[in-house]
């Protein structure tokens, strides 16, 4: 798994119950963990690895959270010595993943895939009818010419 997966995974599992400056917090957090353990000489696959399951430490998090163990710092983390060795570099990369995690999600890709169909069935339709009145006589007239010159 790679960091993106990682981060994408716990992201997806973390919106379907916070908020969104919950979840950025989180994976925020997760990211900065992340690089500060491969400026440290890790790897990233042993580092992703040592984490585990990001749907496991989604519902870790999800279960503190209903649980109220935030102790009315909502969303902290300690900072760590990560931040300053950074020097602004790779400062907080903001992932955005697009997924169908969401019943209004899948709704709007539903609806929008019926809209596409009716909007090519309408103009093939409204092509046929704007040609009609010119290819039916001229069929008539083909098929009555072939009639009589077999005769």
């Amino acid at each position: 798994m790679t960091r993106y997966e990682f981060i994408s995974g716990l992201k997806n599992a973390l919106e379907n119950e916070l908020n969104s400056g919950a979840v950025q917090e989180h994976v925020n957090y997760y990211n900065d963990y992340i690089n500060g353990e491969i400026r440290n000489g890790r790897s990233e696959a042993d580092v992703i690895a040592e984490l585990g399951d990001p749907w496991v430490i989604a519902k870790t998090i999800i279960a503190s959270e209903e649980a109220g163990s935030t102790n009315g710092d909502e969303y902290s983390y300690v900072s760590s010595d990560y931040e300053s060795q950074d020097n602004g570099r790779n400062a907080n990369p903001n992932i955005h993943v697009f997924g169908l995690d969401k019943w209004w999600k899948k709704l709007l890709l539903i609806l929008g895939i019926i809209g596409i169909i009716m909007i090519v069935f309408s103009i093939i339709t409204g092509f046929i009818t704007l040609v009609a009145p010119f290819i039916v006589p001229i069929l008539i007239i083909s098929f009555v010419l072939k009639r009589f010159r077999k005769k």
